[in-house]
């Protein structure tokens, strides 16, 4: 078993009808020795990440999507940014879904994410994504009007069917080749808190402070139900979750590397190989090239 493996493998929810989120400490740092163990480790992934990215992108077969939720200052934007450091921007996609627009309100709420999913050979980052519809839709269901839902098909069900839907839609694209995986950032209460004010006290982060941001911290126990029943309902085996301990951001980015490169070596990647013909116009090539003499004029 790799290290990648043994690392990520303890947040993996494959199978969520027994999952209970308090069974899963924010603040648990596995068997990690220390922070500096946690950054080589972090080192360590980014440059194999990169390897296998290159190899996805040649052998031009998977694709793979990468889902983060999570509440405000989980770190959402620090774990893409640190893990996939090393990974070739041609390849790897990121976008952030913030409120609907008017356009995409006019479509069913899955259509603004299909169209980014990522074509084989790379990976897509869905910084929140379709999960937004069973969490803060759900927490705050007068959004549903804003929608435009026909009245009859706004039951009690809606929240089951939503879910029915979404597994749905993620088994038709590992039927295709797209390989998903779903971040949690498990943060706690009090580290939110902890992370809020230190951005009311450097004045280089209070962009990234929000009073709305207060307002949601206000509904922390109806998120906390929201996401639990998210995952019990759509953990599986093709598209499992990671419920990853936030509020060390050390560790939380060294369990999303280990995961993601795990992903990547049981798809076991590699170059592509040529046919014989194709060796033979290769062959040809050689031969042209080395036996042209290169002309030019000299400097000066």
């Amino acid at each position: 078993m790799s290290w990648a493996t043994k690392l990520a493998k303890p947040y993996r929810v494959e199978d969520g009808k027994k999952f209970r989120l308090k069974d899963y400490d924010p603040g648990d740092t596995g068997r990690l020795r220390s922070r500096e163990h946690a950054e080589e480790l972090l080192v360590k992934g980014v440059a194999t990440l990169a390897e296998l990215q290159d190899k996805l992108y040649a052998q031009d077969r998977w694709a793979v999507l990468i889902i983060f939720q999570a509440m405000d200052a989980a770190g959402k934007d620090g774990a893409i940014k640190h893990v996939m450091s090393g990974v070739n921007p041609q390849g790897c996609q990121v976008y952030s879904f913030k409120t609907p627009s008017s356009e995409e309100l006019n479509h069913d709420y899955l259509w603004r994410t299909m169209q980014k999913v990522p074509e084989r050979g790379h990976i897509g980052i869905f910084n929140r994504s379709y999960y937004e519809e069973v969490l803060v839709v759900r927490v705050h269901p007068e959004l549903l009007q804003s929608q435009r839902i026909p009245p009859e098909l706004l039951t009690k069900d809606i929240w089951n069917d939503r879910f029915a839907d979404i597994a749905g839609f993620e088994r038709y694209l590992a039927r295709n080749g797209v390989v998903i995986r779903k971040f949690f950032l498990n943060l706690s209460r009090k580290e939110q808190k902890k992370r809020f004010v230190d951005r009311l006290d450097h004045p280089e982060k209070n962009w990234k402070f929000s009073t709305a941001d207060v307002k949601e911290r206000e509904c922390w126990d109806d998120y906390m139900a929201a996401y639990e029943d998210m995952i019990c309902h759509t953990a599986t085996k093709h598209a499992p979750w990671y419920v990853v301990p936030a509020d060390n951001k050390w560790f939380t980015r060294t369990v999303v590397s280990a995961a993601i490169i795990e992903t990547l070596e049981d798809l076991n990647l590699a170059y592509p190989t040529v046919d014989d013909e194709k060796r033979k116009q290769l062959q040809v090539a050689r031969k042209i090239l080395e036996g042209r003499k290169e002309t030019g004029k000299k400097n000066g």
